[in-house]
């Protein structure tokens, strides 16, 4: 399972990739993470369907000083990823 995802809210410069990063690596989640300049979160998340609910469930509630007001989720084909990466 693939889904693109964005996170608005308070997201940027409390860990947030990160932490993403470290717990979508223990979850055998794939992809990247990366800031938006308008204040957003984007991500790409592919694993199984409950590694990728588990890491979403992480991403709104388990982040220390994080407060994720919306995302917008859309689900895509896979597409190859060996890693999960934070982009620039």
């Amino acid at each position: 399972m693939q889904v693109h995802i964005i996170f608005k809210g308070i997201v940027q410069g409390v860990g947030f990739r990160e932490r993403t990063r470290r717990m979508a690596r223990s979850l055998n989640v794939f992809g990247w993470i990366r800031n938006n300049a308008d204040g957003t979160v984007e991500a790409i998340f592919k694993g199984s369907p409950e590694a990728v609910e588990k890491l979403i469930q992480y991403c709104e509630n388990g982040i220390p000083d994080a407060i994720v007001t919306e995302k917008i989720m859309e689900y895509q084909e896979e597409g190859n990823f060996e890693d999960f990466k934070i982009l620039k």
